[in-house]
């Protein structure tokens, strides 16, 4: 079994006093893109600093990206850098609850060569739960040098999936939008329903509780056998809309003691740009 990439609310609590410690709040909505920041400014995890999907943890979309496309290696470093992270930084990543928001930074992170990082188990929902300490307003911290180290291995491309197409059931592409956007009978976002022919559909979403905190491992292995068989080292790739909740899905396996997977950030959005690329309806 692999290191856990999850870290729970009592055992973050009790480390709140570690100088080498960053927690940045990744609280997001997509229907209200200011929302995050006024929550945070209201009340967050005592030390916690902000970071925002789409000014701080993507680069803006163009007319052939996703809408949430990599940023900028320099960038992203220096944001970072500003939050308070170096590499000798342990970093702990949250949002409002199941983490479909802050997987996103933890796969950053990882990204760029830091593997001090962990997810809080429950988000802030749990935190607040359990009565564990908040403040108010924003943080000040000191500026650290983050130095990246970017991991293109960790990528797969629009490109590289396009000049495979007949490859791509055998990479084990998952999809972790929900069903319904998957098959196409439902597309609230993007203005193309339906999805990457040879994906296969694991909605993120079904590795948590009801309550938003995640599955035991066991649970997850059990789920995760039905995706991807006995083998932990076999091959996979995670995607979604735009980039964000396959992160997700890259901790789920890794919590069920697979291999880290590989994302396809661009994804469902960056994918329909092109009317060329093929698109599939229906439970593929």
């Amino acid at each position: 079994m692999r290191d856990s990439q999850l870290i729970d609310p009592q055992d973050l609590s009790n480390r709140l006093t570690d100088a080498n410690l960053c927690i940045i709040d990744c609280r997001f909505d997509l229907a209200d893109p200011t929302a995050g920041h006024k929550d945070y400014l209201d009340a967050h995890i005592a030390g916690a600093v902000f970071a925002d999907l789409n000014d701080d943890l993507a680069a803006q979309p163009t007319p052939v990206s996703g809408r949430h496309p990599l940023p900028d290696i320099d960038a992203i470093a220096a944001t970072f850098g500003r939050l308070g992270v170096d590499r000798k930084t342990r970093v702990v990543v949250y949002d409002a609850g199941g983490g479909a928001i802050a997987a996103r930074t933890w796969w950053l992170l990882r990204w760029l060569g830091h593997k001090k990082v962990m997810l809080l188990n429950g988000g802030y929902a749990q935190w607040k739960l359990l009565q564990l300490p908040l403040a108010a307003g924003e943080v000040a911290v000191e500026p650290k040098v983050f130095e990246p180290c970017a991991q293109d291995e960790r990528v797969i491309t629009t490109a590289e999936l396009s000049s495979s197409l007949e490859d791509i059931a055998a990479m084990n592409l998952l999809d972790a939008r929900d069903r319904a956007r998957f098959s196409g009978e439902n597309e609230p976002i993007d203005p193309v329903a339906g999805h990457v022919p040879g994906a296969r559909n694991f909605p993120f979403s079904e590795s948590l509780n009801a309550d938003g905190t995640w599955k035991s491992s066991a649970q997850l292995q059990r789920l995760w056998k039905r995706h991807l068989g006995d083998d932990t080292s076999v091959a996979w790739a995670a995607m979604c809309g735009s980039g964000v909740t396959a992160c997700h899905l890259a901790i789920s396996g890794m919590q069920a003691g697979y291999c880290e997977p590989r994302i396809y950030v661009g994804s469902w959005s960056e994918w329909i740009r092109n009317p060329v690329r093929p698109v599939a309806t229906g439970e593929g």
